[in-house]
This record gives structure tokens, sequence and C-alpha cells, in this order.
């Protein structure tokens, strides 16, 4: 009977965890998920902030090297195995930029058009396609594919440019090459491989297609005379 009074002179105290700690406890929450959600939403503007930077504010066309795929009058093959590394280049050329000169000293870039990798990779990638492409070879691959190598090909870019100018207006591609072997590390052969072609216009089209017409040439030149001499 004396609980009963007690309890109707006036409300009981507030347990730890009642109504006011349950509010409390969601206050926190709300002001912590309004907390996640303004750094999300910082987080998302710097990232936009960067895409307009990099993508919309700047268009690019990337432009691909292709590789030859037939090889009229070859009749050589051989059971050797063979490995293409990247091609050494000057900075101007060991980048992604498609490299135009205006005259002999001056280098430019063809605007917003580029390669899809540095420029000594996708070499290196067309060439290994190229040798492949002839059916012909036992096997051939880039450094740290695991292979057993009887002879290294070893190259450097000294060209891959159009040159428009002057009265000029050509795609000029230069590559020298070294055939090495691998077990005795002496040069088996030497070449500078050379090719030139008319461009019709100083478009981008016409400068990208005139590069692949010269680096096709070289680089037919180039299956040739290795498989020559293996």
């Amino acid at each position: 009977m004396r609980e009963v009074q007690s309890s109707a002179q006036g409300p009981a105290p507030s347990e730890p965890g009642g109504a006011d700690s349950l509010q409390q406890t969601t206050e926190r929450m709300g002001a912590a998920r309004r907390l996640r959600l303004a750094a999300a939403g910082a987080a998302l503007s710097g990232l936009l902030a960067i895409a307009g930077c990099s993508s919309f504010g700047k268009v690019v066309d990337v432009y691909d090297l292709g590789a030859p795929k037939s090889f009229a009058g070859l009749r050589q093959g051989t059971r050797a195995q063979l490995l293409v590394l990247e091609p050494s280049a000057l900075k101007s050329l060991d980048a992604e930029e498609i490299v135009v000169k205006t005259s002999p000293t001056q280098i430019e870039y063809l605007a917003r058009s580029q390669w899809p990798d540095r420029l000594p990779k996708v070499v290196q990638a067309r060439i290994v396609e190229a040798f492949e492409n002839t059916g012909r070879v036992r096997a051939v691959a880039k450094p740290g594919e695991g292979l057993v190598i009887d002879y290294q090909i070893v190259s450097d870019i000294r060209a891959f440019q159009a040159e428009i100018g002057a009265g000029a207006q050509d795609a000029q591609v230069s590559l020298s090459v070294k055939l090495v072997s691998d077990r005795t590390g002496k040069v088996v052969r030497s070449k500078v491989f050379e090719a030139s072609v008319p461009l019709d216009s100083s478009a981008s089209t016409a400068v990208v297609n005139g590069l692949n017409a010269a680096f096709d040439q070289i680089a037919r030149d180039i299956v040739f005379w290795v498989l020559k001499a293996v």
C-alpha cells in the first residue's frame, strides 16, 4: 500500500536509458549522419572538379598504331625464341603525345591527339604482334613473360613524327635495331630502318594514317631482316 501512495505523489525519476537518454542518442546519431553526408558531398564535388578539368575541359582523340598482318614473299621461319625489348627514345618521343616538327629544330605536338600509351610501349607491342602475325616464329615475347630466350631485339626510336613546313609534309619514322644473341651477348647484326610517307594534309587523321603507313613498312622490313638471320 505504501508503494502505491509513493508513486501517486509524483512522477518517478527518469532511469538511465529512458526517454531522455533515447532522445540524446537519436540526436547524436542524426548529427553523425549529417557529418558523413557532408563529407561525402565534399568528396564528390572534388571528384567532379577533377573530372571536369581532365575529361570535360580537354577532349583528346586517342589514335592507335597498327601491326602488319600479311607478309607476301616471306619464306623464312625460325625455331628460335625472340625477346622484343621496349625501345629507347628521347623524352620528346617517350610520351603519349604525337610529335609534329615544323622545322628541323622545333618540336610541337598534334593538338588534342595522342597514342593509347607511351610511344615506345606501343611500338614494342606492335613489333611483337608483327612477328606473331607471320605464324613462322616459335615464340616471341616481351620481358617478364617467362620465355627462355635465344635472341633479343634491341631498338631505339630516332624519329616518329609528322614533318610539316617549308614545303614539306611527310610522316617520318626511323628505328635503329640490333639483333643480339642472348647466349653470347654479341650483336648478330644491326641496321637503321627508315620510312617516309607523304601526307595529304596536316589534319590529325591524315598525320596518324601517314605514321601508320610508315611504321607498317618498317615493321615488315624488321620481320624479314630478323628471320633471315635466325
